[in-house]
């Protein structure tokens, strides 16, 4: 792995770690409701889940074995898109509340989008 690689692999597990973080923050404001409390936990699953998937995948025994670990970050990433659009469209948050979360979301997305491929 070259230097620039290996740069952008520790930067990308620190994005990944901050976005968790973020997500985490985000689900102690939802309702503690019985619908609340399912979205909250399916959100803080998925939502950390990419950055520790991605650490993960660094250190991979193989390229298939990455490759297949940055599909379960993809995946990771639509979920808690997914779930934060079900935040907003039960009213449970103002989409302005959550905006940089869902655009950090996005961005993730489409980097292990890209990185998969």
């Amino acid at each position: 792995m070259n230097g620039d690689i290996r740069e952008f692999a520790r930067e990308l597990e620190k994005r990944t770690r901050k976005f968790a973080v973020l997500i985490i923050r985000l689900s102690v404001k939802l309702p503690n409701t019985p619908e609340g409390r399912v979205i909250k936990t399916q959100i803080t699953k998925s939502g950390t889940s990419v950055g520790a998937n991605y650490r993960e995948a660094n250190r991979a025994r193989s390229k298939a074995d990455f490759k297949n670990k940055i599909r379960v970050c993809t995946s990771e990433a639509s979920e808690t898109q997914y779930w934060l659009e079900v935040i907003h469209e039960t009213k449970f948050m103002t989409f302005d509340k959550m905006k940089p979360e869902y655009e950090e979301c996005s961005e993730l997305l489409a980097l292990f989008t890209t990185i998969g491929k």
